[in-house]
């Protein structure tokens, strides 16, 4: 049996994916986490095969999550499969050098989940094949530097919804922070990317794909 945690906030997506993993013969569900404090306990506590985790969880994000399985080296039994509504490469490419195993839309068909799920457990990497593509167009050549790579998942997240057009205030609620704190991230962005305003934030997120236009 394949044993799976899944960590997402909404309760429907929960419930859809057990439904589906639970439907087959060799998998099963160990454990639900809704939000990112609960995740790190919830992998020590269950020691699942494979964790789905929401890159946009309140409080953790995914991307520091994926951190702190390293950190306390969880992550050597648990393989992370990515389920994210974000379909910029970008996100893969980070989700995929802090830790995961395999990336997943949320888009994705059942069929397409499974096999994500039967892969990321017997240690293959799974990504969907646009992103596949996406990776040998603009990542592979070894002349082409990623430029967020200095950026903390934190402030690559802030970065991220700043180019969406939300709000200080609007980010703080979603990511379960102060607004003081989302502040405090794009004006380390800037710094780092060299730019000087959310303008600046935007066209720059817009060049590096990681908004849609």
């Amino acid at each position: 049996m394949i044993r799976i945690a899944i960590a997402d906030d909404h309760a429907l997506v929960r419930q859809g994916l057990r439904r589906i993993l639970e439907a087959e013969r060799d998998l099963i569900v160990v454990g639900e986490a809704h939000n990112g404090s609960d995740v790190v306990r919830l992998v020590r506590k269950t020691r699942p095969d494979v964790l789905i985790l929401d890159i946009g969880l309140p409080g953790k994000g995914g991307l520091e999550i994926l951190r702190e399985l390293r950190r306390q080296d969880l992550h050597t039994q648990t393989q992370i499969l990515i389920l994210t509504m974000h379909n910029e490469p970008h996100y893969a490419l980070r989700s995929l050098r802090t830790g995961a195993r395999g990336f997943l839309y949320k888009g994705a068909d059942s069929d397409e989940l499974l096999r994500a799920v039967r892969a990321v457990a017997q240690g293959q990497t799974y990504l969907p094949s646009e992103v596949e593509r996406a990776f040998a167009e603009r990542y592979i050549c070894p002349d082409r530097e990623d430029p967020t790579a200095a950026l903390t998942p934190r402030e690559f997240q802030v970065l991220c919804l700043i180019a969406r057009g939300l709000t200080n205030r609007e980010i703080a609620r979603e990511l379960g922070i102060q607004v003081r704190t989302v502040d405090s991230h794009r004006r380390r962005v800037l710094r780092k990317l060299k730019l000087r305003n959310n303008a600046d934030l935007t066209r720059f997120a817009i060049r590096q794909g990681l908004v849609d236009v």
